[in-house]
């Protein structure tokens, strides 16, 4: 295998990585505002090594400069919508889940 193609399986296992970690982390995490923080930062960085990914698969300046505007779309507007769900959720009232919280605590 040439460097091209160990960076393209590293890249796109290492983002899977993420990807896998942001799913678990929206699944098991208690509130709101935890899960927002997974899905801004696992999975914003998941996407876009995978994307890269790709990007390198291709090998075409098209769908490279096509990727390279997706890169830069998904580092704005990712942490952008958490950003905004977190501030809905407050402005709704929701309080952030804390450790007294647990469930047969009084």
């Amino acid at each position: 295998m040439t460097p091209t193609e160990w960076a393209i399986v590293a890249l796109a296992l290492v983002g899977a990585f993420f990807a896998g970690v942001a799913s678990i982390g929206i699944v098991r995490l208690p509130d709101v505002y935890t899960r927002a923080h997974a899905a801004s930062k696992s999975d914003t960085l998941g996407a876009v090594l995978g994307i890269a990914a790709a990007a390198l698969a291709i090998q075409t300046d098209l769908a490279t400069i096509k990727a390279v505007f997706l890169l830069t779309f998904m580092f704005l507007t990712n942490p952008t919508a958490a950003h905004a769900i977190a501030r809905a959720a407050q402005d709704q009232g929701i309080e952030p889940w804390t450790a007294g919280d647990e469930e047969g605590e009084s």
